[in-house]
Parts: structure tokens; sequence; C-alpha cells
């Protein structure tokens, strides 16, 4: 069997276990610099310039991933995401505030407890939903 069937091979085996698993994204690099161990295979370098092909471009690539991966924004709680859950950035209208500071309201056909954001006050009117803690919604006054 050719080198090159070798790494291919191994390639989509890295694929495979990084799809089945699902934990990181950095065994997809690896397989890129599984992939450039192939590529030299096919032309025709020698057994120790395809694992140097190979470690340079997926240890380039788990570097890269790794940089890029730091630089972007950091990963927002799943109880303030907007992505995750529908109701942030939702409107709630607060009657009256009780003296412990939560306050009933009638939100989607239901009953919630509301709480106010840390640092403001209580006041009735209208209130945004910043955050959902189990069934009780973070909320800030609309000024």
């Amino acid at each position: 069997m050719p080198e090159s069937t070798i790494w291919w091979v191994l390639t989509g085996a890295a694929v495979a276990i990084e799809l089945f698993t699902g934990t990181t994204f950095y065994l997809l690099m690896l397989a890129i610099g599984l992939a450039a161990g192939a590529l030299a295979a096919h032309a025709g370098l020698a057994q120790s310039g395809q694992l140097l092909a190979a470690a340079v471009v997926g240890g380039g690539a788990v570097i890269a991933w790794h940089n890029l991966r730091d630089r972007g924004p950091a990963l927002q709680s799943a109880n303030t995401n907007r992505d995750v859950n529908l109701d942030i950035g939702e409107t709630v209208q607060v009657d009256a505030w009780n003296a412990d500071g939560t306050a009933g309201v009638h939100y989607r056909g239901a009953h919630w407890s509301v709480l106010l954001r840390p640092g403001q006050q209580p006041q009735p009117g209208a209130h945004k939903v910043v955050e959902v803690q189990g069934s009780r919604l973070i909320v800030e006054r609309i000024a």
C-alpha cells in the first residue's frame, strides 16, 4: 500500500473521530496536518519529509486556531445569550414591586417571578428581560 494511502486513511479516521465525538475542533486541525503528510507523499518526499510536513502544518493549524479562538469574543452564558434563550430582550410590564425586591408578571401566558438587575431602583413600568434564572426573569427598566 502506498504511503499516501496510509496518510489519507489516518486523515479520514481523524475527521471521523472528531465528527463522532464532537469534543474539540483541534482534531480537525491535526487532520489538516495528516493531509499535508499525504500530499508530501504524493510529491515523492521521503518519510522524514512527510512527517515534518504533517507536524509543521498540523501543529501550525492547532496554534493558529488556538490564537484565533482566544481573540474572539468571550462566550456568553446561556442565561444571558439571546441566541440560546429567546426571552432575552423581551419586554414585560411590572405593575408593582414587592418589599423584597421581586415582582410578579404575566408573560407568555404564565406567571413569572421578576427580579430587578442589581444597581437599579424598583419602579413600575416597562422592563426588558436581561437574564433568565430558572423560572425567574432578571429585568432592567426601559428608560
